[in-house]
């Protein structure tokens, strides 16, 4: 009974004092949803959709998920005839064209797509011109059709959105070529 009562008073001042008894898996930002609009993406509406569902197949604390009706949009993306493009005003958000340039030239259009999510996400240009390397954008061959980021990239990723902290806002360009 006083050993019980003692171990009770014991734990109660660990409490107050925020000592912790038992260890505890360590916690992880929780899943920030990020939604995309693409109804202006015009004939790549397919396209931007299988690029979401990539990044969301190779990173686990950010989602790509359609806009839906009556909520506002954290990426817009938008077809063109010039060559892609991304606009971010901040991590997770901004806008993107899908350049037909880039596509007449014979760029994989999955990749393009892909590629300008990665800029949405917070990853530069590399310029490797390693077709593993999505990022390595227009500098690897025009013949890539690697969509995928490679697991350096994914890692970034998840670096760039563990805190669930929004980074400052950017008004930069950042390009396929």
């Amino acid at each position: 009974m006083v050993r019980r009562r003692f171990a009770t008073v014991l734990l109660a001042l660990a409490a107050l004092v925020g000592v912790q008894l038992v260890g505890a898996a360590p916690a992880h930002a929780a899943t920030r949803t990020l939604y995309y609009d693409a109804s202006q993406a015009q004939e790549f509406v397919a396209v931007v959709n299988q690029a979401a569902t990539v990044w969301n197949g190779r990173v686990s604390n950010v989602r790509l998920v359609p806009v839906t009706a009556g909520r506002t949009p954290n990426i817009r993306v938008y077809a063109d005839n010039g060559w892609p493009r991304t606009y971010t005003t901040s991590l997770g958000n901004g806008r993107w064209y899908m350049g037909r340039e880039a596509v007449v030239d014979g760029y994989y259009p999955l990749r393009i797509a892909t590629h300008e999510f990665g800029h949405i996400l917070g990853l530069p240009d590399r310029r490797t011109g390693l077709c593993s390397d999505l990022m390595s954008g227009s500098s690897a061959p025009v013949s890539c059709t690697n969509a995928n980021p490679s697991a350096a990239e994914a890692a970034q990723v998840q670096r760039n959105f563990a805190s669930g902290v929004t980074a400052a806002p950017q008004d930069e360009l950042l390009t396929v070529g």
